[in-house]
C-alpha cells in the first residue's frame, strides 16, 4: 500500500479499492488519509505468504515496486476471468544505477515479468533502463 499512494486515487476515482501490506504502519496511514478524504478503502495488513488473495475476487489487480515471486500465482489467481493486472517493478539493471533493492530476490530478470503472465493476453509490456530500470506489464486474465 506504501501509505496509500496507489490507494487514494483509486478510491478518489470511485472504485472499491483493496489494499493490503504486510506493514501495519502503512496500511494505517492509508486508512487514516482514506478517513480524512471520507474515502471507503478497505486494507488488510497480511503476509500474502500466509494469508493468501481470494480466488478470482478482483477485476483488478495493481502491484507497484514490488517483488515476491511465490505470491505471483495467488495474484494471478485473484483477478476475474476478464480482469487485469497491472504489475511494475525493478529490473536486475536498477544495480547499474546504485539505487533501490540490491538483493536479487527483489529484482527482475530479463522477460520474466512477461514470463509470469504468460498465460494472460498481454496489452502492454516493457522494460526500460532510465531514469529507473523497471518492468511494466499490463494484462487481462483470458475468459
Amino acid at each position: 500500500m506504501g501509505r496509500g499512494r496507489h490507494a487514494l486515487p483509486l478510491a478518489r476515482a470511485g472504485l472499491r479499492v483493496f489494499g493490503v501490506d504486510a506493514r501495519f504502519d502503512a496500511v494505517r496511514d492509508a486508512v487514516e488519509g482514506a478517513r480524512r478524504e471520507r474515502l471507503e478503502l478497505r486494507a488488510w495488513c497480511a503476509d500474502l505468504t500466509q494469508h493468501p488473495l481470494p480466488r478470482s475476487r478482483f477485476d483488478i489487480v495493481l502491484v507497484t515496486r514490488y517483488l515476491q515471486r511465490d505470491i505471483v500465482p495467488a495474484i494471478r489467481d485473484a483477478v476475474v476471468p476478464g480482469g487485469v493486472v497491472v504489475y511494475e517493478t525493478f529490473t536486475v539493471q536498477q544495480l547499474a544505477l546504485g539505487v533501490g533493492p540490491k538483493s536479487p530476490d527483489h529484482l527482475l530478470r530479463p522477460g520474466e515479468l512477461r514470463e509470469a503472465f504468460a498465460n494472460f493476453d498481454i496489452t502492454f509490456y516493457e522494460e526500460v533502463a532510465q531514469p529507473e530500470a523497471v518492468a511494466r506489464l499490463i494484462a487481462r486474465r483470458r475468459r
